[in-house]
């Protein structure tokens, strides 16, 4: 019986990127405390070109202990799950996500700083969820789901209802992750489909399959040039021979 080949893997990068992106703010946070600075002013400022700057650095700049260690957890957990589940886009994801959403935040925002890395955060909630959805695919979907019960109350982040926290820069990353979900759809993950044989399952896209019609007659082909295609053996038997 043939296996499936797993469709995701653990790398390093699963722990290693997000732990590099949590030292990085907690980082540039230890710097402004230990050494007097104040980054605030590299913040996205709309509608400026100063502010736009702050669309390249505004996600490591935090207001204090609270919005840093509030923007910790979730950045930590989604960004693994982006590299575990999307390896092969999740830097463009990462890069394209801070580089978008900061500019929507630019373009619509209040003539106020913008900081902090919850815009990058909404650009990954949604994304993950909408990847889900868009994939069908059970696992994504348990993702997901485990997405909307953890980070589902962030939805209300995206309307003015708090002083002080910068709804443009949710709802640009909403906005954002929605759209990589459909531009990426090429990229979704597929489960492996299966085709019962005599002697177990053989993968849907097996290239062995080619060599039989959509009624499962046996089509006649060079027995060299099947093993210079597939690397591997075949025999068959006669549907007239009998066995014994």
């Amino acid at each position: 019986m043939m296996k499936a080949k797993e469709e995701f893997q653990f790398s390093n990068s699963v722990i290693l990127i997000p732990i590099f992106l949590v030292l990085l703010i907690w980082t540039i946070f230890w710097v402004e405390i230990r050494f007097g600075f104040d980054f605030t002013t590299w913040g996205i400022y709309p509608q400026t070109i100063k502010g736009l700057r702050g669309v390249l650095f505004s996600p490591f700049i935090h207001s204090g202990i609270s919005h840093l260690y509030h923007n910790t957890i979730p950045l930590f957990v989604l960004t693994a799950a982006l590299f575990y589940f999307y390896k092969p886009i999740a830097w463009k994801i990462l890069i394209y996500g801070v580089l978008l959403s900061g500019f929507i935040t630019w373009a619509i925002g209040r003539p106020s700083y913008h900081i902090g890395a919850s815009g990058l955060i909404y650009v990954l909630v949604s994304f993950t969820f909408f990847k889900g959805i868009f994939a069908k695919h059970y696992r994504l979907i348990a993702l997901s789901l485990i997405v909307v019960f953890l980070y589902g109350s962030m939805i209300w982040y995206v309307l003015p209802i708090k002083e002080g926290v910068s709804w443009e820069g949710h709802s640009a990353g909403l906005i954002t992750g929605m759209l990589f979900a459909i531009i990426f759809k090429k990229e979704i993950a597929r489960p492996k489909k299966y085709v019962w044989e005599e002697e177990g399952f053989i993968e849907e896209d097996d290239p062995f399959l080619k060599h039989f019609d959509e009624k499962g007659n046996f089509i006649e082909f060079k027995e060299s040039k099947v093993e210079e295609e597939l690397n591997i053996k075949y025999t068959f038997k006669s549907n007239k021979e009998e066995e014994l």
